[in-house]
């Protein structure tokens, strides 16, 4: 609640008061939580500093440090994975011919998003469409073929460490910094977290909060989709969530080492219509040299 000061000697009396119970309080808090200083002094970590006006009331702004804070916030709550922590586009290593298409049309996805500011309010513009990189000849596909034929095709067809993860890690952070709540999924993990949490006796409370995480972000980013195998629950559980994101228009950047007819197999043709046919010019089919083994060469 804001105070009214009839006069400036009851300014003053108040800041002095307010500054020596603070002061009073700092060993208190450091001890607790057993550091030296605060992170950010100027506010002592409640992300508003505060002064009077010129009428005497006592008002409240936000601290220069609470978008960096709330950054930081946004990047642990993505769940990216620790292996991907320094990915970024400077680094990305274009190879071949397929990197470089792939660069290029992340950064051309990338111009779909943008954060106007006004009025202190944060205005989000998100396109609807899909971002996927799929393989040429899927995973699947692969594994059906006599052994003696796998060697070759998977050489030809190769969609393994082309780098797919480490770029769309590069976007996630990239919209993550200029204000955009991303969550990023591993396929199995994930899949296998929420089925887990159906089954718990919690009233679907761990359940939900999964869920409600995945439908409501800005952005999810699904990395190995269509990974796990396939049964039916877990083919209505890919189409809730694609489902519903398709319905609420957010957008879903995915990359797959299954091709579209495989992945269509793995997650349900009707959750795959709405992936994949969300994504309209932003589909790439991909596949080249494996670049891991290019460093173990």
């Amino acid at each position: 609640m804001a105070r009214k000061f009839t006069s400036i000697e009851q300014v003053m009396a108040d800041l002095q008061a307010r500054a020596q119970s603070r002061l009073s309080e700092k060993p208190k808090k450091l001890e607790e939580h057993g550091v030296d200083e605060f992170e950010c002094p100027a506010c002592r970590d409640t992300e508003f500093t505060f002064y009077f006006d010129e009428e005497g009331y006592e008002t409240a702004r936000p601290c220069e440090c609470r978008e960096r804070k709330a950054w930081k916030r946004r990047f642990k709550q993505s769940m990216i994975p620790d292996e991907f922590t320094n990915a970024n586009f400077k680094n990305y290593q274009q190879f071949d011919d397929i990197q470089k298409k792939m660069y290029d049309a992340t950064l051309e996805y990338l111009k779909h998003f943008r954060m106007d500011v006004e009025d202190n309010k944060k205005n989000k513009t998100i396109p609807y469409q899909n971002f996927g990189l799929v393989a040429v000849f899927g995973e699947q596909r692969l594994k059906e073929l006599p052994p003696s034929e796998r060697s070759a095709m998977k050489q030809q067809h190769n969609n393994f460490g082309i780098g797919k993860t480490h770029l769309q890690i590069a976007l996630a952070k990239h919209l993550i910094k200029e204000g955009f709540n991303v969550l990023v999924v591993s396929d199995v993990v994930f899949i296998e977290e929420l089925m887990q949490a159906k089954m718990m006796k919690d009233e679907g409370e761990t359940y939900n909060r999964l869920l409600h995480n995945t439908l409501t972000a800005d952005v999810l980013i699904w990395d190995d989709i269509g990974k796990v195998n396939w049964t039916e629950a877990r083919e209505r559980m890919y189409y809730i969530i694609i489902n519903e994101r398709y319905r609420k228009q957010k957008p879903i950047v995915f990359n797959s080492n299954e091709d579209r007819g495989t992945l269509a197999e793995k997650i349900g043709y009707a959750a795959a219509s709405r992936l994949i046919g969300q994504a309209e010019a932003f589909l790439i089919e991909a596949e080249g040299t494996d670049y891991r083994l290019k460093k173990v060469n």
